[in-house]
């Protein structure tokens, strides 16, 4: 009957949610840090650029206060 899909539909369904879940683990290995941040507009790319160049890490938020002031 219809039930019978269940179990394999449960094992795919299960194969496909590994990689998600994975990157987790991944990102905590190979970058010392468990959360990505979002790369895929311009934008985005040039304040994960700005933040290296601040702090040295992209994933410390800052803001305004961080940027030196100029010395005349």
């Amino acid at each position: 009957m219809w039930y019978e899909i269940l179990p394999t539909a449960g094992i795919i369904a299960s194969l496909l949610a590994v990689p998600v879940y994975a990157m987790w683990g991944i990102n905590k290995l190979t970058l010392d840090n468990s959360y990505r941040r979002d790369m895929d507009e311009r934008f985005s790319r040039v304040l994960y650029l700005r933040d290296t160049r601040l702090t040295n890490n992209p994933y410390i938020q800052n803001g305004l206060e961080s940027i030196p002031d100029e010395e005349n």
